[in-house]
């Protein structure tokens, strides 16, 4: 524990300090969950009711874009097939996240291989 944590348990009683403590260590935690995940995906792409969120998207080429099916029950397939880019996901299960980077300029519509009204329109500047 660190000193400035000891000095503020030091100074409250017993019913108080626990709940504090345990406050001060899940802040941490979900502040470098957060940061990790920011780190890792880049920009998220939620699949869910059967959208992409959002449906349109600008990112810069080589930038990395998560898939992430937020959907508790379906699974999700997305995918590009373009003369210049191309990518396919493979089935992807609920909670599940696919990073793509999009490492050629253009615009691109990803796809739903199982949904077929799942449309997102990706431009890489």
């Amino acid at each position: 524990m660190s000193a400035s944590v000891s000095r503020i348990v030091g100074r409250l009683r017993w019913p108080t300090a626990v709940p504090a403590v345990l406050a001060l260590i899940l802040g941490a935690a979900c502040g470098l969950l957060i940061t990790e995940q920011l780190q890792a995906s880049g920009i998220a792409v939620s699949q869910k009711g059967r959208m992409f969120h959002p449906d349109n998207l600008t990112v810069a080429r080589g930038e990395v874009v998560t898939f992430v099916n937020d959907d508790s029950d379906l699974l999700h397939h997305a995918f590009v097939e373009s003369e210049t880019f191309n990518f396919d996901s493979g089935d992807q299960e609920p909670g599940s996240r696919t990073p793509v980077t999009f490492t050629e300029r253009g615009t691109f519509q990803v796809l739903c291989g199982i949904h077929p009204k799942m449309k997102l329109v990706v431009r890489v500047n």
